[in-house]
């Protein structure tokens, strides 16, 4: 078998036994018998005229020809799910698979109810709800409309500018009121700190912006935005959020209210190719107006100072996360 006689199917399997390892998940993730995902990596390796994969005790590991092809195979796994939600579509109505590329916390902590009702106007509405924080390749097409924090630069995308999402150093009111308020910058260093592990694109984006905050330490860590809030809310220590988030919630107050001063403009984003296709215009409306509420709400009224030293002499001495 020559590399034109090569059907997708094998170049799905050996997509699968990259990603899983082993012949044997590979078959269980697709619904083939581990003898067919054997023969389908066979087929591909007197192809390509060379092993793709070592066997070890830890299972298959690519080689290097199998890692240079990944890339590639990865793009046609985009092109060919692609594929299918056009063809789950209808051209004429409001009909067929839309998938959505968000941030984690956008995906869960904003997104849901706007979809909710985008779904009970558009009954026919599929949604495949991408939540992660990496940047999925619209013009591949692993996405069909993107909310995204930085302006995309393409000139085959078409985007909406919903506006500016603020951040600001946030804790619960039970944490202010067992170790009190900071009143400086300097001062956070005697709280505890809820911040990023790793810096991905946006935690180096603000740091552009504020180079002194490269100096804080964190006592709770995370590479995930929906974790740090979770911390926030839990009462951990204070963390960066958004100001939406207190905006709706009366026990998330602003500590250092302007200091951080922190906005990522966001935007909605599609191909230009999809603005005339009824489904995918319809969800980007939907989004658009709804994240456009969403960055209106007003930031949270925060108590005054004299509220929460009231409720730390009533809380209890002992410290109850130590």
């Amino acid at each position: 078998m020559t590399i034109d006689q090569i059907s997708w199917d094998h170049y799905r399997t050996f997509l699968a036994v990259l990603e899983t390892g082993s012949l044997s998940a590979a078959a269980r993730d697709l619904g083939l018998t581990q003898p067919t995902a054997g023969r389908h990596v066979e087929a591909l390796e007197r192809a390509f005229g060379a092993p793709l994969f070592l066997r070890t005790p830890q299972g298959l590991l690519p080689t290097e020809k199998a890692l240079a092809m990944k890339g590639h195979v990865r793009s046609m796994s985009a092109m060919s799910a692609a594929l299918e939600r056009i063809a789950s579509g209808d051209m004429e109505d409001v009909r067929g698979t839309v998938r959505i590329s968000a941030s984690e916390v956008i995906a869960v902590e904003v997104l849901p109810p706007i979809l909710a009702g985008l779904q009970e106007e558009h009954p026919g509405l599929e949604i495949e709800l991408s939540a992660s924080d990496a940047v999925e390749d619209l013009l591949q097409q692993e996405a069909d409309i993107a909310i995204r924090m930085v302006a995309p630069s393409q000139s085959a995308l078409v985007s909406r500018r919903i506006g500016k999402i603020t951040l600001g150093f946030h804790a619960h009111r039970s944490y202010l009121a067992r170790h009190g308020t900071p009143g400086s910058l300097g001062e956070l260093a005697d709280h505890r700190l809820i911040g990023f592990d790793r810096q991905l694109a946006y935690i180096r984006e603000i740091l552009k912006r504020r180079p002194d905050l490269k100096g804080i330490g964190f006592d709770f860590r995370a590479d995930s935005n929906l974790v740090q809030l979770a911390a926030i809310r839990s009462g951990i220590g204070i963390g960066m959020c958004q100001h939406a988030f207190a905006a709706r919630d009366p026990d998330l107050i602003e500590v250092l209210p302007g200091s951080l001063d922190i906005a990522l403009e966001t935007f909605v984003v599609f191909h230009e190719t999809l603005k005339t296709v009824p489904r995918f215009r319809a969800t980007f409306d939907a989004l658009v107006t709804g994240l456009s509420e969403w960055v209106r709400l007003p930031s949270a009224t925060r108590p005054q100072r004299d509220t929460l030293e009231s409720e730390r002499e009533d809380a209890p001495t002992t410290d109850s996360a130590d």
